[in-house]
């Protein structure tokens, strides 16, 4: 890398190294996983038979009441593409009948927990929004909508967007996840710990969101409530480069850095300082009717993990009072009956010390449990077997990008997967002597992702860090459990709110 180079990625306020290990992996891309097996119901996949469930529900409010909980939900970005297609009928001739999605959202609009904002926006413009609808003054409702001269949802981020409406109020995700938090996330001090990650232009929206409704919450739930924010680090962008792999100059001469996608925001959750960190996406809500699957599994995954994490401790308290067969075979049996964990021969064959060292860095890690739900069709993780280079296997949540599909063997796993990843989290980041564990040190660095983007109407190739809950948690325990797929709700577009599990 030469001297002008250097100055430029230091001018910039990145790190030289860095950077020139990005360059590097957009030259040799990143390998594929090696697939042992899907993982399945039986195989991996954990189904909870109906006295667990209700183990888990009984049990788990008291133990999480000694508890530092944390409901950490990435929240960053606009929402602008839930409403790609009504900005392309905005850019048409305004023919209703060709575009069949801006059709049905108008058709259905008083259906949407934001008709009421919308109509003030537009009577105060001399239409009311049943004028316009009579007068098919289409493109000025949908306009009114996205821009800024109305609601501009276009621009606002998907946790400010009236989701739900309620007899008495319609409701933002970003209050949806304040209510549900009060369900199964309160920890210590009857307190609910709620950390949004927000951009830096949305943050003030947000506080003035929460602030607007957290006092009638904690009227009727009687908690007290403590919301936090984090924006993704800057230090964690990535280079941009052309398609030749050479670095990527806007037209003033300096470099382009881009956001490194949700991979990034492991630092924001390596912040945090929590005994159980539950993750879930901000679009993941539902209404009140729906709430009650929600709760019930996140506090079976939540129990399930404070049960295992446990055993985990006491084996490795054990091997530290006297490593002997009996602490080796209680590790043993740890690893393989509650994490599924297979020791590879070479490793049980070693002397006592080496086997206790092998199973302390077996056992010594994150942990997290990982709702599945049974795939649908939908875009999302698949849960595998993966063979680790120790010859032991780990169970991985890989996108299509990690799977080599020109691989028989590889491309049959994926078809033979029966579930997929929705985000549905909960995390254990403490270990068995109560110190946090420097997350930063369990992610595969050779799991990004390369994705080719445009800037300018010129290429570019563009570099995203192993994400959260694939290669960034790829040194960390992990159990997988079905849940019901009632729990997985996202909103991917506007006309999605129309579906009966957002409609209040």
């Amino acid at each position: 890398m030469d001297s002008v180079l250097t100055q430029k990625i230091l001018d910039q306020g990145m790190h030289p190294v860095t950077v020139a290990q990005q360059i590097e992996n957009f030259k040799n891309g990143f390998p594929f996983l090696k697939i042992h097996a899907p993982a399945t119901p039986g195989n991996g996949i954990k189904v909870l038979s109906d006295k667990e469930l209700a183990n888990y529900t009984s049990t788990y409010p008291s133990k999480a009441l000694k508890k530092e909980i944390v409901k950490f939900v990435p929240a960053s970005g606009a929402a602008s593409r839930m409403f790609k297609d009504l900005f392309a009928f905005l850019d048409g001739d305004g023919d209703l009948e060709k575009s069949p999605f801006a059709k049905k959202f108008i058709e259905n609009i008083k259906k949407f927990a934001f008709y009421q904002d919308l109509d003030k926006v537009l009577s105060a413009q001399r239409n009311t929004l049943e004028e316009c609808l009579q007068a098919g003054m289409y493109r000025k409702i949908i306009s009114m909508l996205l821009l800024e001269e109305g609601l501009d949802y276009g621009s606002l981020p998907k946790g400010l967007l009236k989701f739900h409406k309620y007899p008495t109020e319609n409701r933002t995700p970003a209050q949806e996840h304040l209510i549900e938090g009060v369900q199964y996330a309160v920890g210590k001090g009857n307190k609910v710990k709620i950390h949004f990650t927000v951009s830096p232009e949305h943050e003030s929206k947000f506080k003035a969101e929460i602030a607007k409704v957290l006092p009638a919450i904690k009227a009727v739930s009687g908690l007290d409530f403590e919301v936090s924010y984090s924006q993704q680090k800057k230090s964690t962008d990535t280079i941009a480069v052309n398609m030749d792999n050479s670095p990527f100059m806007e037209e003033d001469g300096s470099l382009l850095f881009r956001p490194a996608g949700h991979g990034a925001l492991l630092e924001n959750l390596n912040d945090i300082d929590a005994d159980l960190i539950y993750i879930k996406n901000i679009d993941n809500v539902v209404p009140d009717r729906l709430k009650e699957p929600t709760k019930e599994y996140k506090m079976a995954i939540g129990g399930l993990l404070l049960e295992v994490q446990e055993r985990i401790f006491d084996a490795l308290r054990a091997m530290d009072e006297k490593i002997s067969h009996e602490s080796l075979s209680l590790a043993i049996k740890v690893y393989n009956e509650d994490l599924g964990g297979k020791i590879p021969p070479t490793a049980s064959s070693e002397k006592l010390h080496e086997l206790a060292h092998y199973l302390k860095d077996k056992l010594n890690r994150p942990i997290r449990v990982c709702g599945m739900v049974k795939n649908t069709g939908e875009p999302g993780g698949g849960p595998f077997w993966i063979e680790e280079k120790d010859g032991s296997y780990s169970l991985q949540i890989l996108e299509t990008a990690q799977i080599d599909l020109n691989d028989p063997k590889s491309k049959a796993h994926m078809q033979a997967s029966t579930h997929f990843n929705p985000v549905d989290l909960v995390c254990g980041t403490r270990d068995y002597k109560g110190r946090a564990f420097d997350l930063m040190e369990f992610r595969d660095m050779q799991t990004g992702f390369i994705t080719e983007k445009s800037k300018g109407g010129r290429d570019l190739k563009a570099l995203e860090l192993p994400g959260l809950w694939n290669g960034a948690m790829a040194g960390w325990n992990t159990l997988f459990v079905e849940v019901p797929l009632i729990t997985f709700n996202p909103v991917k577009t506007v006309n999605d709110l129309l579906r009966d599990e957002h409609q209040a």
